[in-house]
C-alpha cells in the first residue's frame, strides 16, 4: 500500500514534470497522451491521482504555480522600512534567475492567464486568484511605505501595484527573444526611475530613497 509520504513524493514529481510540459508547449497543445508519454505512466496510473487533464493542471496551479508567486511576495514588517530597495532587490534577483535558466518561456503565470482567457473560466479563476494574492501583497507593502513616509501621499498604491505587475509581465515576455542581459538592466533602471518619481519629495534627492 502506498504511504502518505510516497504519494506526496509521486504527486510532486508528476506535477513538476507536468508543469514543465505545459509551460513549454501550452495547455491546449498538450494532449493527455503527451502527458502519459512524457511522465512514462499509464492512463490507469494517471487516473489514480487525477480525474482529467484539467484536474491535473488545477493541482499544478494550486501547488507549483502558487509556490512560484510566493517567491515574489514580500513578508510584512512591523518596523519602518523603505519598500523601494526591497522591491528592487526582489526583481533584480528574480530576473537574475531567468538569465541563468535554460527554460525561459516567459512569465509562467502570465502565460497561462493569457492562454485560458475566455477559454476555461474554472482554471482562469484559480490563476487570477493567485495574481490577486500578489497584487494584495504589493498594495500592502506600498501602503506601509506610504504610512512610513517613503511613498508620496498623493500616490494611489493600487495603481502602482498594477503598474509593477504589468511591467514585470512585459519584461519577462521580452526576455524570451531579446538580449536578456540588456533588457534586464534597462528594466531595472526604468523601475528605479519610476520609484524615484513616486517617492516622497524630501527623500528623492540623489540616492537617499535607497539608503
Amino acid at each position: 500500500m502506498e504511504t502518505t509520504f510516497e504519494k506526496s513524493k509521486t504527486l510532486h514529481l508528476l506535477r513538476d514534470r507536468g508543469l514543465r510540459l505545459f509551460y513549454e508547449n501550452g495547455y491546449y497543445n498538450t494532449s493527455l497522451n503527451d502527458i502519459l508519454r512524457d511522465l512514462s505512466i499509464t492512463k490507469a496510473v494517471f487516473e489514480h491521482y487525477f480525474q482529467t487533464k484539467e484536474d491535473f493542471f488545477i493541482s499544478i496551479t494550486q501547488n507549483l504555480i502558487f509556490q512560484d508567486i510566493l517567491n515574489l511576495l514580500i513578508p510584512p514588517v512591523n518596523y519602518k522600512r523603505n519598500p523601494f530597495p526591497i522591491l528592487m532587490d526582489l526583481f533584480d534577483n528574480e530576473l537574475e534567475k531567468v538569465l541563468n535558466s535554460s527554460n525561459n518561456y516567459g512569465f509562467m503565470l502570465a502565460n497561462f492567464i493569457n492562454e485560458f482567457n475566455n477559454r476555461n473560466k474554472k482554471i482562469s479563476k484559480y490563476l487570477l486568484d493567485i495574481l490577486q494574492v500578489w497584487e494584495i501583497n504589493l498594495i500592502s507593502i506600498l501602503k506601509k511605505g506610504q504610512l512610513d513616509g517613503y511613498l508620496d501621499q498623493h500616490i494611489d498604491c493600487e495603481s502602482v501595484a498594477n503598474h509593477i505587475i504589468s511591467s514585470y509581465f512585459g519584461v519577462r515576455t521580452l526576455l524570451v527573444e531579446g538580449n536578456a542581459s540588456v533588457l534586464r538592466q534597462n528594466y531595472l533602471g526604468q523601475l528605479k526611475q519610476y520609484f524615484d518619481s513616486i517617492s516622497c519629495p524630501e527623500l528623492s534627492n540623489g540616492h537617499q530613497v535607497y539608503r
